[in-house]
Parts: structure tokens; sequence; C-alpha cells
């Protein structure tokens, strides 16, 4: 095998390794634990837990970690849960896609191919509503979830996870997949843990050479108060 294979075969196993607790991934997605384990495992509903593939209290991988954001930007817009997961299984079987919210071509045609499916089924003509100027308002729901994310061979592989305008993400590459500073590699947990030890923000700065904007966005992301 040559090693450019190689390195690319590591690089994609990344993808599936389990590495985010599910409390983690509740913070990343700004929503709750017991509502990440629900949509994996929940069993109170006719159709079943939205998201599967995931063993019960095993971390999630990456790609699981991906398809969470986007249940939230659904949940956060009131669309339920059943509905997710038939578009979902729907998009899935149409993709042929194990991780269908987390693939490209999700983000370029899943509207469509569930607006086409919206012709003939209730569940997905409900999903994509018109809007008071009768255009499809089901895009707009995941525009800015869609906006954080940069995709590579067909993968959202690097999350913004604050928006473009905040320098934190999460590459799977990176620093075992934690949430960076952008552009440095630095997680964000050891500049939380620097400052919590007692280090000011300007020794923390001259010791890593970041803004110290930077570091307070960090430190915001970790949910460190700091004072004015």
């Amino acid at each position: 095998m040559r090693d450019g294979t190689r390195g690319q075969n590591a690089w994609r196993r990344r993808l599936y390794l389990p590495a985010y607790a599910t409390a983690e991934a509740a913070r990343f997605a700004q929503t709750k634990p017991h509502t990440v384990a629900y949509w994996h495992y929940g069993t109170g509903t006719r159709v079943g837990p939205a998201l599967g593939a995931k063993k019960r209290y095993s971390p999630l991988t990456y790609l699981q970690l991906v398809e969470v954001a986007f249940v939230a930007s659904f949940r956060q817009r009131g669309v339920p849960l059943q509905r997710i997961r038939k578009a979902r299984e729907y998009v899935a079987t149409v993709f042929g896609a194990e991780f269908p919210f987390a693939e490209y071509r999700f983000k370029t045609e899943g509207v469509h191919v569930l607006m086409d499916a919206g012709s003939v089924d209730p569940d997905f003509r409900e999903l994509i509503a018109a809007d008071e100027a009768g255009q499809m308002a089901w895009e707009s729901i995941l525009l800015e979830r869609f906006e954080q994310f940069d995709y590579e061979e067909e993968l959202a592989v690097r999350w913004h996870l604050r928006g473009r305008d905040v320098p934190i993400l999460i590459d799977p590459r990176i620093s075992f997949g934690a949430p960076v500073l952008e552009g440095t590699g630095i997680p964000t947990w050891v500049l939380k843990g620097r400052f919590e030890a007692g280090e000011t923000l300007e020794e923390i700065e001259d010791d890593f050479g970041v803004p110290q904007r930077d570091i307070l966005y960090a430190l915001e992301f970790e949910s460190v108060k700091v004072a004015a």
C-alpha cells in the first residue's frame, strides 16, 4: 500500500472513532445531554429514535456529532422528532449514506430530495412548509448550520462551532478532534486550564502567541467567566 493511501485511510478512520461524550456533544450543539441521548435511544415514539448506529453509553464519533448538530437545528425550529427520523431515513436510502446529514450531497441535494418526496408523503409536505411568500422555507432551517461546516471528499470535516466569526473549530485531524483555536491547534480546554490555574490573559498570550481576543473566545466557549 502506498504511503498516500495509508494516510488517507487513517484520516477517514478518525471520523468513525468514538471520541465525544454525550455531554460534550450536547454542549457543542447547544442542547442538553439527555436530549442527545433520547435522539439515539428514545423509545416513546411510534417511529423510534431519530438517530441510530450508536451503542448505549458509548461516546459519539465525529460523524455522529455532525448529525447531532443538524438534528438540533431541526428541533430548535420545532420540527417533530418523528419527521426528522423519517427524513433522515429517506435521504439515507436515496443517497446510500450511513450518516446522510454529514454528507455534502445533503447540503446540495437534500432539500430537493425531500421536496420531491413531499409531493406524495404528508409528513414531508409538513416538513417542507411554504412561507407566506410562497417560497420553500425548509432550507432556511439549516442554512446557518450548513455554513458552519467545511466539506472535503463529500463529508463535513471541519465544524466552526459558533460560526465563522468565532475562531473555534473541530477538525478530527487536529488535537484528536477537540475544539481548538483556528490556525493554532491549541485546544480550548488547555487555555481554560491555564486561566483557572491563575495565569493572566497577558501571560497566556505571551506563552502561546495568540491574541487575547481569541483567548477570550476560547474561555467563553468553555463557559469560563472573565472579570471585566
